[in-house]
């Protein structure tokens, strides 16, 4: 009987230390997924804040352009101010779904004036012939295939994250530690493609059939 009951002490002292191995695995698998999460926001924060630079430059460019229409450069300065309005930490995942929509929507509102922008820079050919500005153009492109990179890769980062959250056995610790699910960007119509901010100067416009 005293051999049975040190041989049940024997098993049960390795139960706890395969659960206890177990959650460790869990819990050192879910610092690393929440990490990687806060960095691949970092580089879509970094891709953003280059958006941002480029947008400045760019205005101060088509500024200096004669006549140029000021409404509509002080719509995208203001929608770039609106921008640096929204406080959120640009090495954390915001844990607050209202938090990172609100971010979203300011972005957007910003690349919508940016499309109108480039709109009307259709009517100064001055501008279009500038190499400074062509070159800011094709950098600011490239700048938004890159944001549509990084929003996709982050997105996948938080999948694989609120996953292991809301899995068993991880969710009991991931309970017990506070890891609590990450929002992420939410797909809209024409998020997929890129806000075209590139022109070909180099085509001739069309003209008007003649009467």
């Amino acid at each position: 009987m005293k051999k049975f009951a040190v041989g049940c002490g024997g098993i049960a002292v390795l139960l706890l230390l395969v659960v206890g191995m177990g959650g460790c695995r869990s819990y050192n698998g879910l610092v690393r997924l929440s990490q990687d999460t806060d960095a691949k926001w970092a580089q879509v924060q970094n891709q953003y804040q280059r958006r941002n630079d480029l947008i400045d430059n760019l205005v101060k460019t088509v500024a200096g352009a004669a006549n140029f229409e000021k409404s509509t450069l002080t719509e995208v300065t203001s929608a770039r101010a609106s921008v640096g309005q929204v406080k959120i930490d640009k090495n954390e995942v915001p844990t607050d779904p209202a938090k990172l929509q609100e971010f979203e929507r300011a972005q957007g509102q910003l690349s919508s004036a940016l499309s109108r922008l480039m709109v009307v820079v259709e009517r100064y050919p001055e501008l279009k012939a500038n190499a400074n500005f062509r070159d800011l153009q094709a950098e600011l492109a490239g700048t938004e295939n890159r944001i549509a990179v990084e929003r996709m890769r982050f997105n996948e980062s938080v999948q694989s994250y609120n996953t292991s959250v809301r899995s068993f056995p991880t969710v009991l610790m991931a309970s017990i530690f506070n890891y609590h699910p990450k929002p992420y960007f939410q797909a809209v119509p024409g998020a997929e493609t890129p806000p075209k901010v590139n022109f070909d100067f180099g085509k001739p416009p069309t003209s008007a059939p003649a009467k």
